[in-house]
C-alpha cells in the first residue's frame, strides 16, 4: 500500500498535464501512486497520460462531473495512508511531500500540512507570491478571515480526517478548496512547512473567463453561510470575513476580466459591497480608492454599450 496518493482531476488539460504529472513523478519522496481522473476530456489530454509507462500512475475516464466530483473519485479509489491533490496546470517543487510527510510525521496531532505558494505564468515563469503564514495548529478563525492556503494544490491531508469530514462538498458552487480546508480545520490541528513548495499556474486566457466572477461570488458566500455559523467564528467580525471576499472578487475582475462596461459595473457593484461591509478598511488606503475608482472608470469607458433599438 502506498503512504501517499496523489490525486488530480484532469479536464482538457492537453498543454499542462504532462509537466505537472512530471513534477510528482520527479518528487524526492516515491512512496506513492498517482490517480488521474480524466474528467471527460475532448482534446488529447488522455492520449498523453497514455504515454507514461511508470507503474504507479493509475488513470480513471469518467464522464464530464466537474472537478469537485473528480476530486471525490479520486478519493474514492486512493489506497494511501496520506492524500494529496493536484490540479492540472499547477506545479510542485521535488522536496514538497518529502516535507510535508515529516512536518505531520513530527506532529501526530495534525492532520493537515501546508506550504507556501508562488503563482506562476503560462511559462512557468514567477508573477507574483501568496501569503507567507506562519499559522498552525488550530487555525479556523485565521482562516476563515483569509484563505492562505491559495489553492487547491496545497496540503498533504490525512486520508482518514478527509474522509471522516465527508470528502468535497459538490454542493458549493466555488471555492471548494477553501470550504474544505474550513470543515477540516473545524476538527483537526495543521502544521506549516514555510517554503515554496506549490507553484499555482494563473493562464493569461483566463482574462476572458469573466463571467465565472458571479459564480465565484456565490461560491464563496455559499461558503461564508456554512462556516460563519460554527462557533468558532463567534468572536470574529463577521462583516470583515464577507468584506475580504468582496475585495478578493474586486481585484480577481481587474486582473481576468476583458476591461468592457459590464465588467466595469461588476467591479463597482464589488467595492461598493467591500466598503459597506467593513468601512474602516479603507480609511488609510486612499491611494488604493484612487487605483480602483480609475481602474473601474477605465472600463466602464473601454466598451461602452451599445444602444437598444426602439420597436418599429
Amino acid at each position: 500500500m502506498p503512504t501517499v496518493s496523489v490525486i488530480i482531476p484532469a479536464y482538457n488539460a492537453a498543454k499542462t498535464i504532462a509537466e505537472t504529472v512530471d513534477s510528482v513523478l520527479q518528487q524526492k519522496f516515491d512512496d506513492f501512486e498517482l490517480i488521474i481522473v480524466n474528467d471527460g476530456s475532448t482534446d488529447h489530454t488522455l492520449e498523453i497520460l497514455q504515454q507514461f509507462t511508470d507503474p504507479r500512475i493509475r488513470i480513471f475516464t469518467f464522464e464530464n462531473a466537474g472537478p469537485q466530483r473528480s476530486r471525490n473519485r479520486g478519493l474514492e479509489k486512493a489506497n494511501g495512508t496520506f492524500v494529496s491533490f493536484l490540479d492540472a496546470d499547477d506545479l510542485w517543487t521535488p522536496d514538497k511531500l518529502a516535507s510535508q510527510l515529516e512536518a505531520l510525521q513530527n506532529t501526530p496531532a495534525a492532520a493537515v500540512a501546508y506550504s507556501w505558494t508562488d503563482i506562476i505564468d503560462e511559462t512557468g515563469q514567477v508573477i507574483q507570491s501568496t501569503a507567507r503564514s506562519q499559522a498552525q495548529g488550530d487555525i479556523f478563525a485565521e482562516l476563515l478571515k483569509h484563505n492562505f492556503l491559495a489553492n487547491g494544490s496545497n496540503p498533504l491531508i490525512k486520508a482518514e480526517a478527509m474522509r471522516a469530514v465527508g470528502g468535497f462538498d459538490e454542493a458549493i458552487l466555488a471555492g471548494q478548496d477553501w470550504d474544505m480546508y474550513l470543515t477540516l480545520a473545524a476538527h483537526y490541528p495543521f502544521v506549516v512547512v514555510p517554503q515554496v513548495q506549490i507553484l499555482y499556474r494563473k493562464a493569461e486566457s483566463a482574462r476572458s473567463w469573466s463571467s465565472n466572477l458571479r459564480r465565484q461570488e456565490q461560491g464563496l458566500m455559499q461558503v461564508m453561510a456554512k462556516h460563519l455559523s460554527d462557533r468558532r467564528a463567534a468572536p470574529l467580525n463577521k462583516s470583515a470575513c464577507l468584506a475580504n471576499c468582496y475585495r478578493y472578487l474586486l481585484f480577481e475582475c481587474f486582473d481576468k476580466c476583458l476591461p468592457n462596461f459590464a465588467n466595469g459595473l461588476l467591479a463597482l457593484r464589488f467595492f461598493s459591497q467591500a466598503i459597506w461591509l467593513e468601512p474602516g478598511w479603507w480609511l488609510k488606503r486612499y491611494r488604493l480608492i484612487g487605483v480602483v475608482v480609475v481602474k473601474s472608470a477605465t472600463y466602464l469607458l473601454a466598451s461602452p454599450p451599445r444602444p437598444t433599438k426602439a420597436p418599429a
